[in-house]
């Protein structure tokens, strides 16, 4: 199904972002962030549901992506974790959003990480792809595991110019690859690819992404401005609001391990659920589950 509400824009002191908006505007707010490489159509079976149980739905396009654009041309394009933290940060600030729930997967899960981690008032509960993804970027220099490194071929063939120069001219064949590798018994995902790929004709699409991959291997520098919120992650801080995490046991590029190494990175109410079936696009490839669990932390906060 296809739900796109209409387009809107706000700026920040980075970016003009430009999200799609459900519900009725006095409602309480859910934040549905997407990943790489998707789009806000991950969640056009989830916004309409919640904007019917009278919550305010916002589903932003992410640096890079679609119709979201940098103010100027001396904002460096970075990819980094901390970026998006900040535009998630900088999203609700403009739009007066004192507090909201966050949902996310992939580096849209990384930015509601960040911000619930480090900034918990401001989140009323997280629903969270693939459990704590905030980067540990010291350790990303140890070698893991022969199969985990074949996952990651994309990343390693992004840090160098050949990698560039094949997102650039390639980049809708490369991130199609991507969804079929990563969401394998996806039946609809091949049908459903051609309505998220226009996303990536954004003309910051290639250096941000390039960046963020590049960033969390410190094979290049991060913005300075950011480097306050990198610094506070040098030691992963603990996430406290009511958190659940979905994990794709079909996962091409994270499987979800037997056991979950993430637990003791959350403080307060938390669950671990592993889907069957369901790859790296979780909400996309699992709504209901997706939905399920963004009502039972909402209803957890007793203000929905």
């Amino acid at each position: 199904m296809n739900h796109i509400a209409p387009l809107h824009y706000v700026r920040t002191p980075m970016l003009d972002i430009a999200y799609e908006a459900h519900g009725p505007a006095d409602g309480e707010v859910a934040i549905l962030l997407h990943g790489f490489p998707y789009d806000p159509r991950g969640y056009d079976d989830i916004a309409p549901a919640l904007a019917a149980r009278g919550l305010r739905v916002l589903v932003p396009y992410l640096r890079g992506y679609g119709p979201t654009r940098f103010i100027n041309a001396h904002i460096m394009r970075s990819g980094q974790q901390a970026a998006l933290a900040k535009d998630l940060l900088d999203f609700m600030d403009a739009l007066s959003i004192e507090k909201a729930a966050l949902a996310g997967y992939d580096w849209g899960g990384r930015a509601a990480c960040i911000v619930a981690a480090l900034w918990p008032k401001r989140v009323r509960c997280l629903v969270t792809g693939d459990g704590y993804n905030i980067q540990d970027i010291a350790a990303s220099i140890k070698p893991r595991s022969a199969i985990t490194e074949h996952r990651l071929w994309y990343q390693f063939y992004f840090h160098t110019q050949r990698g560039v120069d094949g997102l650039t001219a390639k980049r809708r064949e490369l991130c199609e690859l991507l969804w079929s590798l990563w969401s394998p018994s996806w039946a609809h995902g091949p049908n459903l690819y051609s309505q998220t790929a226009p996303s990536f004709d954004n003309p910051d699409f290639v250096e941000v992404v390039i960046h963020s991959y590049r960033h969390r291997f410190m094979y290049a520098p991060g913005d300075p401005t950011l480097e306050g919120i990198e610094q506070a992650l040098v030691q992963p801080p603990a996430i406290s609001v009511p958190s659940i995490s979905l994990c794709g046991a079909d996962d091409g590029v994270g499987p979800a391990p037997v056991l979950d190494d993430d637990q003791g990175r959350f403080s307060g109410f938390y669950r671990r659920r592993v889907l069957p079936g369901v790859g790296h696009n979780i909400p996309q490839e699992a709504p209901q589950a997706t939905l399920e669990a963004l009502i039972e932390v909402l209803d957890r906060t007793g203000n929905d």
